[in-house]
C-alpha cells in the first residue's frame, strides 16, 4: 500500500543513524525547518562528545539521500500556529511537523509518545514499522 508519510524529526535522525531505508512506494514529507534542526542536533552531540564529527558527517549524508519533501509555506505557519495554540505549546516548532501532516500526509510518524498523543489529535498516526514496511 502506497502512504505518504508526515516524519518527526526524531523519525528522521532515527532513520538515518540506523541506516535505515523507506520504501520507495512511500512518500515522506516534514516542514523545511528538518533540516537545520538536524544539522543543530548532530552539531550539539559533536559538540557534547556524544558523537565523532565523522559520523555526524555520515548521518548528515544520509539525511540528505532521504527522498522527504520539504514544505515551508505560509499556510503550513498558519496551521502550526493554530495547532500550537490549540495545545497551549510555547512555540511552533513541532506543531510544523503535524501541520505538514495535516495538509500533505495519510499518517505522521514519531518516537516519542507524548508528541504522537497531541499529534493524534489533528491527525492520523503511524508507526515506524508502518513506515518501513507498510
Amino acid at each position: 500500500m502506497t502512504a505518504r508519510f508526515g516524519i518527526a524529526l526524531d523519525t528522521a535522525l532515527h532513520l538515518v543513524a540506523e541506516g535505515l531505508a523507506v520504501p520507495d512506494r512511500h512518500a515522506l514529507v516534514a516542514p523545511s525547518l528538518l533540516r537545520s534542526q538536524m544539522v543543530s542536533k548532530l552539531y550539539a552531540d559533536v559538540r557534547a562528545g556524544r558523537m565523532e564529527r565523522a559520523e555526524a558527517d555520515a548521518r548528515l549524508d544520509r539525511m540528505r539521500g532521504l527522498k522527504i519533501r520539504l514544505l515551508g509555506d505560509r499556510v503550513l505557519q498558519r496551521r502550526a500556529w493554530a495547532i500550537a495554540d490549540a495545545l497551549g505549546w510555547p512555540d511552533t516548532l513541532d506543531a510544523e511537523y503535524i501541520a505538514v501532516t495535516a495538509l500533505q500526509a495519510d499518517a505522521f510518524v514519531t518516537l516519542d509518545p507524548h508528541m504522537e498523543k497531541a499529534a493524534a489529535r489533528f491527525v492520523a498516526t503511524a508507526s515506524l514499522d508502518d513506515l518501513l514496511t507498510g
